[in-house]
């Protein structure tokens, strides 16, 4: 099974194209953000935890991103492989990703990285936050601290990536399906 992760801030359309990719490509797209919010949802204990730290803009804690990640992939039929949005987030958890894939026989296979502009990220969130009411894009200290803890903890993992040779960035700037059609091409070398 081939896994990919899809990286870039908050707002680069991560979500957007790992549904597509998903479905195009037979992959299960494992959101952390989507799997956080359906416990917050949910109203369960972990999900109550969860929901005041992720409205600080802070990351949630690796022990329990991974134990519900693991769940996932040993429940997984009938797929070609994972595509991990959201998680990876630090040098620390994509080895920690990497011990649980090499424990069931898998790898990592490629980072694709959306590069998208500060500003752009900005009205891109505000945006969202008008259409989905989601309010962890209302507040712009709260956009700014996102864009920030990204940029802090989450970019190390492009140099250790990039070590490992499977980074490979994307211009994600353009329309909605020029974006998805340069990670298409991506995708489709690995599986090619």
């Amino acid at each position: 099974m081939l896994n990919f992760l899809i990286f870039g801030p908050p707002g680069s359309g991560k979500g957007t194209q790992s549904v597509r990719l998903a479905e195009k490509f037979n992959l299960t797209h494992l959101s952390t953000g989507d799997m956080l919010r359906a416990e917050i949802a949910a109203g369960t204990e972990l999900g109550k935890k969860m929901s005041a730290i992720m409205a600080k803009g802070e990351l949630v804690p690796d022990e329990v991103v991974i134990e519900m990640i693991a769940a996932r992939i040993d429940g997984a039929r009938d797929t070609a492989g994972f595509l991990f949005d959201g998680f990876p987030r630090t040098v620390a958890q994509t080895e920690a990703l990497e011990k649980m894939l090499n424990e069931r026989g898998m790898k990592i296979d490629s980072m694709l990285v959306l590069d998208v502009d500060h500003d752009e990220l900005v009205k891109r969130l505000i945006l969202r936050a008008e259409l989905s009411g989601r309010a962890d894009d209302r507040d712009p200290a709260v956009i700014e601290n996102r864009i920030d803890v990204y940029r802090a903890k989450t970019e190390p993992i492009i140099d250790f990536c990039r070590q490992r040779g499977i980074y490979q960035p994307v211009n994600g700037v353009g329309s909605i399906e020029d974006i998805f059609e340069r990670l298409s091409r991506l995708v489709s070398g690995h599986i090619g």
